[in-house]
């Protein structure tokens, strides 16, 4: 048995910041989820579409693990980083490091993990984790999620070896900070490397061109389920409350740049920060129609939806095309 003390388990909104945020505060750096998030380049766009899916996935970030890296580098920070597919070594890693006095970020499938309520399969979910005894994990999860949490070790070994889309093989990771961090000094690689991957994305799915990919296929959504009435609401709620391509990460995004206007005098920042308060409000617009398309039966909405999207790619392309001269 062993439990870290001192963990500031309170959730975030996104699953990814929220274990960053433990484990930098452990290290000695506590920084906003959305400057973790703006100083990860996390914001990205991917229309997703795969054969079985109920309806293609609007993906608002960069892929799983990606900012956890990236924050690594911009900061310099110490990340290592275990795979195995072994479930014993597996533990093995997870063990030592928080005998050490060390908490764990994991890479897991939330499908297994007992606290949730909506059992779907999702192999990019990332918590951290604090403590174990005989038969439970404590790990903090989002706010949405109960912050701090538990686990049974036997879900937890099912959650972590999942195979599958964005599945890892028993990721787990631990963070070390320099001995100064100068983390304002970040600021500005951080947002020209966002801006640089979304406008030069190398295909249509990507970036502000997967957005106006999106513009024009959503408008298909009515025929492309079985069962609208469920699959579109359900499509708009993960968008909203999920952030997988609605408000949830433009939102972080906005907020980042407003906190950045505060270290950096920069116009275009400030520009920025305007125009991705703009983008956050069209994408809860376009979840809102999306939703009442399915409610109603009516495909007009979806189309509504499709304008306000082509919209978002004009927009955030201009708002990134800015940050990029930062």
């Amino acid at each position: 048995m062993a439990i870290l003390e001192n963990i500031d388990a309170r959730g975030m909104r996104h699953c990814e910041t929220t274990a960053l945020g433990v484990l930098l505060k452990h290290a000695g750096l506590a920084l906003s989820e959305p400057m973790l998030f703006g100083l990860g380049s996390g914001l990205s766009f991917i229309y997703w579409d795969a054969k079985g899916m109920d309806l293609p996935l609007l993906g608002g970030r960069v892929k799983p693990f990606q900012l956890t890296k990236n924050l690594a580098t911009t900061l310099g920070l110490g990340l290592s980083v275990a795979e195995t597919t072994s479930a014993r070594k597996a533990w093995h890693n997870v063990a030592a490091a928080i005998d050490s006095g060390r908490p764990v970020g994991l890479q897991l499938d939330s499908f297994h993990l007992d606290y949730f309520t909506t059992k779907v399969h999702f192999g990019g979910h990332v918590v951290a984790m604090y403590g174990y005894d005989d038969e439970h994990a404590y790990l903090v999860d989002t706010d949405q999620q109960g912050g701090a949490v538990r686990t049974t070790l036997g879900n937890l070994a099912l959650a972590r070896s999942e195979r599958g889309p964005m599945a890892a093989k028993n990721r787990s990771f631990t963070i070390t900070g320099p001995p100064a961090l100068s983390w304002q000094a970040g600021i500005v690689p951080a947002i020209r490397s966002c801006a640089t991957a979304f406008l030069a994305a190398p295909i249509a799915n990507l970036g502000h061109r997967g957005i106006e990919k999106a513009a024009g296929q959503v408008r298909k959504w009515m025929s492309r389920t079985d069962d609208p009435q469920r699959h579109l609401p359900h499509a708009a709620l993960l968008m909203e409350r999920g952030g997988t391509g609605g408000a949830l990460f433009r939102n972080l995004y906005r907020d980042f740049l407003g906190e950045c206007a505060e270290h950096v005098a920069s116009g275009e920042i400030r520009t920025g920060h305007r125009l991705y308060g703009e983008a956050a409000a069209l994408w809860t617009d376009v979840a809102a129609l999306i939703a009442k398309a399915g409610e109603t039966g009516a495909a007009a909405y979806l189309d509504q939806a499709g304008d306000l999207l082509l919209d978002l790619s004009h927009l955030e392309r201009d708002a990134m095309l800015t940050l990029s001269r930062v």
